[in-house]
């Protein structure tokens, strides 16, 4: 099995021993992201804000894969109070089009961060030839 890593500068760099992401095939996984600006390396406090920029930083890395918010799957969600959810899920629904992945949403301590969205996607396949 031939696994090709994804890595960018549009997304914040990882803190530890993963990468960004990981290609096999026409499968995308995308390691979990939080609300940090690749740019500034800060994240804002208002879990809509940081729910907006993990999945500005999702779509950089699949950008990479030539694959787009509308190609993910499946996410996995964590939040860091499962009383963020509605303000989580508002910001979720502005941004990741529709028909919406099949989705998860788990309450973990995350702290410093409120939120983290782990994602895959399929390239599809006019994108791969």
């Amino acid at each position: 099995m031939h696994r090709d890593v994804i890595a960018t500068d549009r997304a914040p760099r990882p803190a530890g021993g993963y990468s960004q992401g990981i290609v096999v095939g026409r499968q995308v996984w995308v390691a979990g992201q939080v609300g940090i600006d690749p740019d500034t390396g800060i994240a804002d406090e208002d879990v809509g804000i940081q729910t907006g920029q993990a999945l500005t930083n999702i779509a950089a890395i699949l950008a990479e894969a030539g694959a787009t918010l509308a190609d993910i799957v499946s996410v996995t969600a964590f939040l860091d109070s499962m009383d963020d959810y509605a303000a989580f899920d508002e910001a979720y629904r502005r941004l990741v089009p529709e028909p919406r992945p099949a989705r998860a949403t788990v309450g973990v301590s995350i702290a410093p961060f409120k939120v983290e969205i782990q994602a895959t996607a399929v390239v599809p396949a006019a994108r791969t030839d």
